[in-house]
């Protein structure tokens, strides 16, 4: 697969600084169910990459000493870590909000039968990827059947009370299709409650768009198709300096399945290690004692696509 990463580490991007550590964003590994266009994680079925017991207390430790107040489990699909569930009892058990990136196609996996009941039990907050409310923008991202299968996901969901009882929150995330980047916010949100109550009777409390990154997966294909410098000047024409304060590495640590750590989840993919810290490659165990704020954050090219348009974070829009 082709890769951006060198085309991404030289830019003009201006400096950002951190502010108080409120998110520590954990990715479990690169295992996952789904093989998506648009993942700049490049996850799939045949990764074998999985953060071990040792890190996960690690992770835990960090929280309990920092008073972390949200746990943001991603992946590949983070629910396919044996060590998934212990790492929400505990987080939970410390009072802390995990937000479970689900991409629904894993509620209905052999194994995992009980998996949407264990997250309702536990109060876990599910992003859930829905990358279009149209059949053939899913699975012309996500596969064949994607499309179904989530439905009967976001039923299951809704009838043990997500989307429809305050502690119980339901969020879809909306990707765009090729070059597109996203529209409104509220608009398209509008729009996803409507059909989805309209056709299917589903509910569901925020929607996120997110830009697609030119990096892993969607950057290969970018740059195999001779798109990759349309699709940057597309973000770099886009970009809005009002965007700036509200980007989310300012608030959000990312840990990788190794317990290494960066300022986002796409410097991570990048591995362009976190410049709040003496070491070259920090560690989560180096950074117990380390203060962020204020400290300077590592950028790139791809810093475009957070700050393109409405802006993009794991939390969806910046500027509504």
């Amino acid at each position: 697969m082709l890769d951006t990463r060198e085309l991404l580490l030289e830019t003009d991007f201006p400096q950002v600084y951190r502010a108080k550590l409120e998110t520590l964003q954990v990715n479990l590994g690169y295992l996952c169910n789904l093989s998506c266009t648009h993942c700049h994680v490049n996850a799939g079925p045949k990764r074998t990459e999985l953060m071990s017991r040792e890190v996960v207390d690690l992770v835990l430790d960090f929280i309990r000493q920092n008073s972390i107040k949200v746990l943001d489990l991603t992946g590949g699909a983070p629910e396919m870590n044996p060590h998934f569930r212990y790492l929400v009892t505990q987080a939970r058990a410390m009072d802390v909000e995990v937000i479970d990136r689900c991409n629904l196609m894993i509620l209905l996996e052999k194994g995992y039968e009980d998996l949407a009941e264990f997250l309702a039990d536990q109060g876990v907050t599910i992003t859930a990827s829905l990358p279009c409310y149209l059949e053939e923008n899913v699975e012309k991202q996500r596969g064949k059947g994607i499309y179904d299968g989530s439905i009967e996901a976001l039923k299951m969901l809704n009838s043990l009370g997500y989307g429809k009882q305050k502690d119980l929150q339901l969020n879809l995330v909306y990707n765009p299709v090729d070059l597109n980047l996203p529209p409104a916010q509220d608009g398209l949100q509008a729009d996803y409650k409507r059909i989805l109550k309209e056709d299917f009777d589903i509910v569901f409390n925020q929607l996120f768009t997110i830009t697609n990154m030119p990096i892993s997966r969607f950057g290969g294909m970018l740059l195999a198709k001779g798109l990759y410098n349309k699709y940057m000047g597309i973000l770099r024409d886009n970009y809005s300096s009002e965007n700036l304060d509200t980007v989310m590495c300012r608030t959000l640590l990312s840990v990788d399945y190794q317990g290494y750590v960066y300022d986002c989840d796409f410097n991570q993919m990048l591995k362009m290690p976190l410049l709040a810290s003496s070491k070259p490659r920090p560690h989560l165990k180096d950074m117990f004692d380390e203060k962020l704020e204020g400290r300077m954050i590592a950028i790139g090219e791809h810093c475009y696509g957070c700050t393109a348009g409405q802006g993009s974070s794991c939390g969806g829009a910046l500027n509504e």
